[in-house]
């Protein structure tokens, strides 16, 4: 049912063809859009668990829904398999929990003030407070995953969290060094963001009952998926508005390492590495007016910016995963 190629993939560049190719995210997530408000219901459920006197800043981090990215991978890669059950709805909101966290501490390493078009966590009650809540939403998830009759879940999700955190403290250590390789930036991209959308697709098929080779085949589909979404978003910080993204870009100090190493990746200092091998292409309308051409190949070319990814990935004909993973050669992210 699932074969992996290693080859690139063509994609025709044409006015008429892109419009009948584009495949928007809410397009993608429709068919599994009672999932994820199950998914915003029970995430929303966990405010009561946390203590009375934190209960504010429960409400806040978890009522601000996002684009449900991961909880989404949970539902397609469940559907790829077979049916989805609660504990899918459980997992995601784990998964959900593990990635809220992450991005509490990000904006206070970041000083970011803006987050999915509010204030931030930090920029609300202080960085000590988001700090500490921060943990708590780790503690939590974690808590849940333990709730699953099998170690398995709870084992994957704390190895995937370790993963990130891994991650972010490796991106730390190299901020301002712009001899960074573009080996080593895809590998931190991997581990800080594309990890969680790798455990989204493996406990989404494991919990449908796939084999291994199954989840191994999602799991790779999901890690390239997230490193070709962190990159675009590191694009994002180079030529995006704030007024767009909805949150704070590269302004601070402290993104100095995304923006370098992001900027080699765009002008293609090197190749990319090889386990790559599909495509991703950015829609140019979704990047504020006079990005695009950063994305996109030299000014007057009409080139699109291309990361590869593992191309022959195929899904049953009758799943919405398939045009997740290659029905359509341009994603709206």
């Amino acid at each position: 049912m699932f074969a992996a190629e290693t080859r690139a993939v063509p994609v025709p560049v044409t006015g008429a063809s892109d419009k009948e190719t584009l495949v928007t995210w809410k397009h993608i997530a429709e068919p599994v859009e009672p999932f994820l408000q199950a998914v915003a219901l029970r995430l929303a459920k966990q405010v009561r668990e946390f203590d009375p006197a934190i209960t504010s800043y429960a409400e806040y981090a978890l009522t601000g829904q996002g684009k449900q990215l991961r909880p989404a991978l949970v539902a397609l890669s469940a559907n790829a398999i077979g049916e989805l059950n609660d504990s899918h709805v459980m997992v995601a909101v784990i998964i959900e929990m593990v990635h809220l966290a992450t991005l509490v501490h990000d904006d206070v390493m970041d000083e970011a003030e803006i987050r999915r078009g509010r204030l931030t966590l930090g920029a609300n009650w202080g960085n000590e407070i988001a700090v500490l809540f921060g943990d708590c939403l780790f503690a939590q998830a974690l808590k849940l995953a333990a709730s699953f009759p099998t170690p398995e879940i709870c084992r994957a999700v704390a190895m995937a969290t370790n993963t990130v955190c891994s991650g972010e403290i490796l991106q730390t250590r190299q901020r301002r060094n712009f001899q960074f390789t573009q080996a080593e930036y895809f590998r931190v991209l991997e581990m800080k963001t594309a990890e969680l959308f790798a455990l989204s697709c493996d406990l989404g098929a494991c919990l449908a009952g796939a084999p291994p080779a199954q989840r191994a085949v999602l799991r790779q589909f999901g890690t390239a998926l997230g490193t070709a979404y962190q990159l675009y978003d590191d694009c994002l910080d180079l030529f995006g508005s704030e007024a767009a993204a909805g949150k704070s870009l590269g302004a601070h100090a402290g993104d100095d390492y995304e923006l370098g190493t992001a900027f080699a990746s765009v002008r293609g200092r090197a190749a990319a590495p090889a386990q790559y091998t599909g495509r991703i292409v950015e829609n140019h309308s979704s990047i504020p007016q006079g990005g695009a051409r950063g994305v996109a190949g030299p000014a007057g070319s009409g080139e699109p910016r291309r990361i590869d990814w593992p191309g022959g990935i195929s899904c049953p004909p009758n799943g919405s995963f398939g045009n997740l993973c290659l029905k359509k050669p341009a994603l709206t992210l």
